[in-house]
């Protein structure tokens, strides 16, 4: 066994799980609820297909459908018991023993009735320095484990699960390690310098230097001139990503290195690439990051074997400023390498974070998929017009989002593939959703009384920083500033705010996101409707990042002086209608309006679907974070009635 398992979509009558294997494992699931008979389920073709992705590496895609429904709220243990050799079973407490907590014989679940306890978060780069907020829920969950009333209903990752464009030294050279010990398959690589996969890992430049080996006419220099004019950052070339992930078997390896700690045993030999003298000091300092990141590992580990985990891609899952413009899409999909490079991250997704969340809509995707891997003969290698197809499927399909229906429904968007495009300035930020995606969000929303909607950019951000942005998109460098807010694009923003006053549409919204690197809460009352509506913005980053610290001091100082709750400035911007409140860290110093600090964000919600508390979890031990309400504020009798955290 390699990684897992992970608990993804969960329900009374469904269980879907996704683990990875050194081979076609002869897997039984146990179901042992507290109060019932256990069963057995086992897992032929009909409920577990695998995928091979290479000669020691196979995914399993589990989706049970069971005859009776499992009780609610209440604790159900589980098992998976692997056949053996002489007719025996072991289970994960044999082969898996770092997913049990302390005294536990097997890990156990929570089906909740309602969905009014949500963990979540976004942005969990390796090699931050910054402590894991996965082990810190971890932790959490350890508290409450015999509760189930306290159980979170889910684990909503809001995007960044994986960077694949921005990967430290060391964890490159323990991904290609993996790939030799794992046999992962091998791709030739068109329009690349280099012709294939093998030919990418032996070049000189590979670490550090992979803004050399990457997409080009005649050369790199060409290539950067022609679509940038030399102005902007490069394609794949961020300041970042020296060690951009290129191949399918580079992506697998990295999902695999960042969900477990086995891995990291079967690599933990292979000795370091040679090194120009100028990298040797970041590959120490990166060193030292990735040792607490592997130290983390079991207890991430143990978290998404424990609770129901829900994932969403943002850009970093793919590449930075993921068609972040029509300009850019262009650019990209026009080019064979740069395109490959894209669809190999968007497979890799696919698999290990996608079809969980939404298994049914994957089928014919995942028949394409297994014609691919099909084609690897005893070289290892992948037929490339076969990839190619896949990729250019993947490219265009459009079910990526997806709903739970619980109470409250719980909506999680799109907002990379299916862009309102400038088609007048291509060169200008796309709308993160276009009119078709909105009119069907609609459609989910119509008659409901409250939602949970997730959207990995925040709708309502710091005014200030999208301001900035705006003014760095009209001179021309939208990707340098990255560009990607709601408010940016006209038509997607008006389109949003008229969802909201819809008469049919909820009163009460919760929108969770991330990848802004630090975290907050808005109350935002919607002006000019039938009926009050308030959205509340909660948004957690990252997990495992933050944003440079005295950059943001400065921002959040601005943003309160120029965009108050009273500021004319306001009128300017979408804000005009809408009346937003902020609410405060309850650790903040200097009027503080955001929270800068790695960890994991909690709320929980009321019948109506309204936040009693929003909290952040701090990864390096600090206080849990609070934020407050400002009549939580002007009433400490007020607050203290609200259910404080232990932690």
């Amino acid at each position: 066994m390699l990684a897992g398992p992970v608990l993804r979509r969960l329900e009374p009558g469904r269980l879907v799980l996704w683990l990875v294997g050194s081979a076609p494992l002869d897997l039984t699931l146990v179901l042992a609820p507290r109060t019932g008979a256990p069963r057995r389920l086992p897992l032929d073709a009909s409920r577990c297909r695998v995928m091979r992705v290479g000669r020691h590496a196979c995914v399993h895609l589990i989706d049970v459908a069971l005859p009776e429904p499992l009780p609610q709220d209440t604790i159900i243990e589980y098992d998976l018991l692997l056949a053996q050799d002489d007719g025996s079973e072991a289970g994960i407490a044999h082969w898996a023993p770092h997913l049990l907590h302390e005294g536990a014989a097997r890990p156990n679940l929570v089906l909740r009735s309602r969905s009014d306890n949500i963990l979540f978060g976004s942005c969990r780069k390796p090699h931050h320095p910054s402590p894991d907020g996965l082990a810190r829920a971890d932790a959490l969950l350890a508290e409450h484990l015999e509760r189930a009333e306290e159980r979170p209903a889910m684990l909503m990752m809001c995007g960044d699960q994986v960077y694949a464009d921005d990967v430290a030294g060391p964890m490159l050279a323990a991904i290609h390690a993996l790939i030799r010990r794992l046999g992962l398959y091998a791709e030739c690589l068109e329009g690349a310098v280099v012709a294939d996969s093998e030919a990418l890992y032996r070049h000189r430049a590979s670490y550090y230097r992979r803004e050399e080996l990457l997409p080009a006419t005649r050369s790199n220099d060409a290539l950067r001139d022609r679509f940038f004019g030399g102005s902007e950052k490069p394609i794949f070339t961020t300041a970042n990503a020296h060690n951009h992930l290129v191949t399918l078997a580079e992506v697998m390896a990295m999902y695999l290195l960042v969900w477990s700690p086995i891995p990291w045993r079967l690599v933990a030999d292979a000795p370091p690439p040679s090194l120009e003298p100028r990298h040797a000091q970041r590959w120490r300092r990166e060193s030292e990051a990735l040792a607490g990141f592997c130290r983390d590992l079991p207890q991430a580990g143990r978290l998404l074997a424990h609770v129901q985990t829900l994932m969403i891609f943002d850009d970093h899952d793919i590449t930075d400023d993921w068609n972040l413009s029509a300009m850019w899409e262009t650019t990209v999909y026009e080019h064979p390498f740069a395109r490959r490079i894209v669809g190999n991250a968007l497979i890799a997704y696919m698999l290990c974070q996608g079809w969980g969340n939404r298994p049914e809509v994957f089928g014919e995707v995942l028949d394409e998929m297994a014609l691919l891997v099909s084609t690897a003969g005893e070289d290892g290698r992948l037929d490339a017009p076969v990839q190619d197809a896949l990729v250019k499927r993947l490219l265009s399909f459009h079910q990526w989002e997806f709903v739970v229906r619980t109470r409250p429904t719980i909506i999680v968007l799109d907002i990379r593939t299916r862009r309102w495009r400038n088609r007048r300035r291509p060169g200008h930020p796309s709308g993160l959703m276009d009119w078709e995606s909105l009119t069907e969000l609609q459609h989910e929303l119509l008659d409901e009384t409250a939602a949970v909607i997730v959207s990995p950019t925040p709708m309502f951000g710091v005014k200030l920083i999208e301001v900035v942005q705006r003014v760095a998109t009209f001179a021309g460098h939208a990707l340098t500033v990255d560009a990607e807010n709601w408010m940016a694009h006209r038509g997607a923003a008006s389109s949003m705010l008229n969802i909201f006053r819809h008469s049919r549409t909820p009163g009460n919204y919760v929108v969770l996101s991330g990848d802004v690197h630090y975290s907050f809460a808005y109350d935002v009352e919607v002006r000019e409707s039938d009926r009050p509506q308030h959205v509340w913005q909660i948004t957690s980053s990252g997990i495992k990042n933050e944003f440079p610290r005295r950059l943001l001091d400065w921002l959040d100082r601005l943003n309160r002086w120029l965009y108050s709750p009273r500021s004319p400035l306001n009128w300017f911007t979408q804000r005009r209608d809408l009346a937003l409140t902020p609410h405060l860290p309850d650790a903040r110093q200097h009027g503080e309006r955001v929270w800068n600090g790695a960890g994991i964000g909690q709320v929980w919600l009321d019948a109506q679907g309204r936040p009693t508390r929003i909290v952040q979890h701090n990864a390096d031990g600090r206080a849990s974070t609070r934020f407050l309400a400002p009549e939580q504020e002007a009433s400490p009798a007020a607050a203290s009635e609200q259910p404080v955290s232990k932690n």
